[in-house]
């Protein structure tokens, strides 16, 4: 098994990690380049003005993040067209449809990107052209696989000229039209083979060669040559896969209702999220995606092992059917923490209120377990993706639990991310996120915004203050936004504006929202007025942002009015994104 990640930087660990496996295979396949000529191939992503190319590399890893192929895509987008610059698997592995996979990615993103078509080179079958009789059975076995694509050699031009004597494998110029049906115009294939030419083999190629070429395409529209292998058309011949851009992949916490105290009073209860999926499932936005299983090390790349094995064995011991509630707090001795299971409670919590049961830890382990098969999904390419889960974990910090929150599952989604890109955490909750301000305070590769009502009188009163902006390297990388008792949809969406302006001003890879729906109108842990409409206008502003989202789901009481309100921020966020694209 593999999944298709999309890189846009080399700096990040993971990133970096990958793109030495890519460096490694191309070396592999291209022993005739030299060393530092491969590197330029990655080294263009840091300045993509200066190649007046955007490039994007695609990569199919296993589960131990060994990479199996890649694909390097440029996207010129003053041209709107895209080339495929390097595809290829690692040498010696079974290829177990990884080439066709990542193929099928390439043309979804060309698509996506609004590009007329995807263009790339490919070495002749044609024994008069290439003088490597050794090389035509390839040669042909790669123009095949193409073909079934759709993809052809552009036929009647001289693009296949050498460029100097003793060239002696000249390529053809292949265009895959994306299954659309559309004909290539002569004057758009004119420029956009000028750019090529230009951009990426200018050092190469002379400036009367490139308009001898470029005079060549006299056809209009542009010619293919006629199909030569595919007997029948393989299934992504026809429109490129898309991302489902106008739907939300949804990963929902299935044993979550085994966490359920039945107190009076005790409002995060198991029907919350019946309450939200009664109004989602009968849109058709939502594809619900099976829950993944990931290793306790996710728990503890953000949460102290103490905590984790203080969850995990108070878990066991208390009877089912039985919470425990903390009740001493060892504020003095903070080093010195008490031996009976029943006292540790305190220890290790912020408040009172926050029960423990016999279902803690596998419930707040699953919701984990959500959050990051949501954050995979945006790795492998999906947009808009929400982790529908409770107990919820906004209020959990590195080593303390609360606010009826254990693990904190989107500060450990963010934590995955940030091995692949930056991220931004918007935090929407009516109450501070004190939790990933704590965890990430001293970080300045996850920047970590709250909306929420002002500690003077919200939960958890201690943290959530205007002048924490964080600190050392993470010096400027928090921004709270404290907010007053009262407050309309129309005076929140001023302080979201100032929010999402030191978003862009980040320029993330990444968006992680603990949305809490608590915000609402009548909600019995908040006191402001957001209704249906105003969550809709949220969601759109947020919409607009470019960039791959996940959705963690955090508070939200008032059940009656809970999944509507959920629902109405879901479509503000696929409408921004909507008009964002068009």
């Amino acid at each position: 098994m593999f999944r298709i990640r999309k890189i846009h930087d080399q700096h990040t660990p993971g990133n970096r990690q990958a793109l030495d496996q890519v460096l490694a295979i191309l070396r592999s396949h291209f022993t005739a380049v030299k060393p530092e000529k491969l590197h330029h191939v990655i080294a263009r992503m840091d300045n993509p003005v200066k190649f007046g190319l955007q490039t994007i590399i695609f990569i199919a890893e296993d589960d131990r993040e060994k990479v199996k192929g890649f694909a390097i895509l440029l996207v010129a987008p003053d041209l709107k067209f895209s080339y495929l610059d390097f595809i290829a698997t690692r040498k010696g592995a079974l290829a177990g449809g990884v080439g066709s996979a990542i193929y099928e990615r390439v043309r979804s993103e060309a698509e996506e990107r609004g590009s007329v078509g995807l263009f790339f080179e490919c070495l002749p079958d044609d024994p008069t052209l290439c003088r490597l009789p050794g090389l035509l059975p390839d040669n042909a076995a790669r123009l095949k696989f193409y073909e079934k694509f759709g993809a052809r050699p552009i036929a009647g031009t001289k693009y296949e000229t050498p460029v100097k004597e003793g060239d002696l494998c000249p390529p053809y110029l292949v265009f895959d039209g994306l299954g659309r049906g559309l004909p290539l115009a002569r004057d758009e294939a004119r420029a956009i083979v000028r750019a090529i030419l230009q951009r990426l083999y200018g050092d190469y190629c002379p400036a009367e060669y490139v308009q001898m070429v470029v005079d060549s395409f006299v056809d209009d529209p542009v010619r293919l040559r006629p199909p030569r292998y595919a007997k029948k058309i393989a299934p992504g011949a026809g429109p490129a896969p898309r991302t489902r851009k106008h739907q939300v992949m949804m990963v929902v916490s299935k044993d979550h209702h085994l966490h359920h105290v039945k107190e009076r009073g005790y409002v995060e209860s198991p029907v919350r999220i019946d309450s939200i999926l009664a109004e989602t499932d009968k849109t058709g936005l939502f594809v619900k995606v099976p829950v993944e299983r990931y290793p306790e090390k996710f728990i503890r790349s953000v949460h102290n092992g103490h905590l984790v094995g203080f969850m995990k064995k108070v878990s066991r011991e208390i009877e089912p059917g039985s919470t425990l509630y903390p009740y001493v707090f060892p504020v003095r001795h903070a080093d010195r923490p008490p031996k009976e299971i029943w006292v540790t409670a305190g220890y290790y919590c912020i408040d009172t209120f926050t029960p423990l049961s016999r279902y803690t830890y596998r419930t707040a382990q699953q919701a984990v377990d959500c959050a990051l098969t949501a954050a995979d999904l945006l790795l492998g390419g999906e947009t808009l993706a929400y982790a529908l889960v409770r107990p919820p974990g906004h209020h959990a910090e590195n080593r303390v639990f609360g606010g009826f929150c254990y693990f904190n599952s989107a500060a450990i989604a963010a934590q995955h991310l940030s091995r692949y890109g930056r991220v931004a955490m918007l935090d929407l909750d009516y109450h501070h996120g004190n939790g990933q301000q704590e965890i990430f305070y001293q970080r300045r590769d996850v920047l970590t915004v709250s909306l929420h009502g002002d500690p003077d009188f919200a939960y958890p009163y201690f943290s959530g203050f205007r002048g924490e902006r964080g600190e050392g390297e993470g010096l400027g990388y928090n921004l709270n936004l404290p907010l007053p008792e009262k407050l309309k949809g129309a005076e929140y969406r001023m302080a979201l504006k100032k929010a999402l302006k030191r978003i862009a001003d980040f320029r993330p890879e990444f968006l992680v929202i603990p949305f809490g729906a608590d915000t609402a109108k009548g909600d019995p842990t908040g006191t402001w007025s957001l209704k249906a409409d105003d969550f809709r206008a949220n969601g759109a502003m947020i919409g607009a942002f470019h960039l791959p989202k996940l959705v963690v789901q955090e508070g939200g009481y008032r059940t009656r009015q809970l999944g509507a309100n959920v629902l109405a921020f879901f479509q503000g966020l696929l409408q921004g994104r909507k008009e964002d694209l068009e």
